[in-house]
């Protein structure tokens, strides 16, 4: 309970108080001028010491125990079952004859007052392939190119004001599905043309670890929509899959390794230029390839996770 800032007496003053009139012998005059009370509520505190000893003397709430306006039971069940018709605030008010902020207040205590509320939420679907190459996510997350370190670390603002369009460029990601290797580039754009040439690098990449590729999934951007990149697939025989829209958990292993390379990359230290962050992109790569545990794969990196798959000797 959020006591009054100027309060004359606490639970400590009132035990005070009674201890110096009921033990210590002092008159309640006297007791109360030393509290800086009026001996009215000095006669008042004693006499619910009286009644309820020293639980009498805590603070409590001014709130009546009983209200006049109470909702009953049987009224705020109606509020519910409208709600779950999917019905809207002022609806239920409408037809239930009642004001719309009494409606929207018991729709907010019932946590019923988001529509999302109202919606199951789907059953979290895990996947996992058995092989290498038997899927590969690929995505692509704009990121601000940097021209200096901000004002955020250094604290001063000087001649921030003066940059003004620097622009943007793209994380290109790909990773394997059973083994979580990945393969990673920052390019200028996520156009198709810089999407098809990732895909080359990337299918490479994969090929030189002794990774060949069937499917690729994708989300459902411009660039894995067109037909230059349908067209890059299909000319190595890899079976295109995207996403079902506003589903991006189902591609959800790049979505995590982008957080992932936000966190511990991208946001993990503070770069002055574009080419410094791009810079330390292969080494961080290299060590999540290599040498960081993932907890998805029993704490082994995606290197010797690979290398357990496909049978070779470490």
């Amino acid at each position: 309970m959020n006591r009054y800032k100027n309060a004359r007496m606490t639970p400590f003053g009132r035990a005070l108080l009674i201890r110096r009139v009921r033990e210590e012998g002092w008159r309640v005059a006297h007791a109360a001028q030393a509290a800086g009370v009026s001996e009215r509520t000095a006669y008042k505190w004693l006499a619910r010491f009286r009644i309820g000893g020293e639980t009498a003397l805590q603070d409590k709430s001014s709130a009546p125990s009983r209200p006049a306006h109470r909702l009953s039971p049987d009224r705020i069940a109606d509020i519910a079952a409208l709600r779950h018709e999917r019905l809207s605030g002022p609806a239920i008010a409408r037809i239930l004859a009642m004001p719309r902020s009494t409606v929207g207040a018991v729709l907010r205590r019932l946590g019923l007052h988001r529509l999302s509320a109202l919606v199951p939420r789907e059953p979290v679907q895990r996947y996992e392939r058995q092989h290498p190459g038997e899927l590969i996510h690929i995505d692509s997350k704009r990121l601000g190119r940097i021209d200096g370190i901000g004002h955020r670390i250094t604290g001063s603002r000087k001649g921030q004001s003066s940059k003004r369009g620097t622009g943007w460029e793209a994380l290109h990601v790909a990773i394997d599905d059973a083994s979580r290797l990945a393969y990673t580039e920052i390019l200028k754009d996520e156009k198709q043309e810089s999407a098809c040439a990732f895909l080359e690098r990337a299918l490479a990449f994969f090929a030189r670890h002794g990774i060949g590729v069937e499917r690729v999934m994708t989300d459902n951007g411009a660039a894995y929509k067109s037909r230059a990149f349908r067209a890059a697939l299909a000319e190595k025989g890899i079976r295109h899959q995207r996403t079902r829209p506003y589903r991006p958990q189902t591609n959800g292993k790049a979505e995590r390794f982008i957080q992932t390379s936000l966190r511990e990359w991208i946001y993990g230290e503070a770069y002055a230029s574009s080419a410094e962050r791009t810079a330390a992109m292969q080494p961080w790569l290299t060590h999540y390839n290599t040498q960081r545990p993932h907890s998805a794969l029993k704490h082994s990196p995606p290197w010797q996770r690979l290398n357990n798959l496909l049978g070779n000797d470490i």
